[in-house]
């Protein structure tokens, strides 16, 4: 079984994947690293390039790719959960866990961090019905959602272990 992490930038998806891949021993993979590899572009320069449809068709392609893997930790990209193929291939073999945040929060993780987020400036140039949508995706999709605002990260993988074992029992 798999473990995807879904969610906005700022609500802590790259550390905890991490984190979760170190202490479970698992494979961490990244949707945007993978997307990387392929094109041999950053994820700013893949959309500046080819457009969102074609980057959303490119990170379908190494979702579906991904869905065969099993025993991972999955750091899904912010848009990988707008199309509702890559929902479905994630789920094969998946438990799928939602982070979420506090705006503030997830402004201050942005500002500190050194991933630009894909999506940012469309939510916050008022794109409320692009932000609804999302977040009712996001919402179908998971199996869990873990509010990251005012836990470490450490209580972060805890939940998620916890969860983990619910499902195996």
């Amino acid at each position: 079984m798999n473990i995807t992490l879904i969610g906005l930038s700022g609500t802590g998806k790259t550390l905890i994947a991490s984190l979760l891949a170190r202490n479970l021993g698992k494979k961490l993979v990244s949707t945007d690293d993978e997307l990387v590899k392929k094109t041999k572009l950053s994820i700013p320069k893949i959309v500046k390039k080819y457009g969102l449809n074609k980057f959303q068709e490119l990170e379908t392609e190494v979702i579906e790719n991904m869905s065969d893997f099993d025993e991972c930790i999955f750091d899904a990209g912010e848009m990988a959960v707008m199309r509702n193929e890559n929902i479905t291939n994630l789920k094969k073999n998946s438990l799928i866990i939602l982070l979420t945040a506090d705006t503030k929060t997830m402004a201050s993780r942005m500002r500190s961090g050194k991933k630009p987020a894909l999506i940012k400036s469309s939510f916050i140039n008022g794109a409320k019905n692009v932000f609804e949508e999302y977040e009712s995706k996001c919402k179908k999709a998971a199996d869990y959602t873990i509010d990251t605002s005012r836990l470490q990260p450490e209580e972060v993988c805890g939940l998620i272990m916890h969860y983990i074992q619910m499902e195996l029992q």
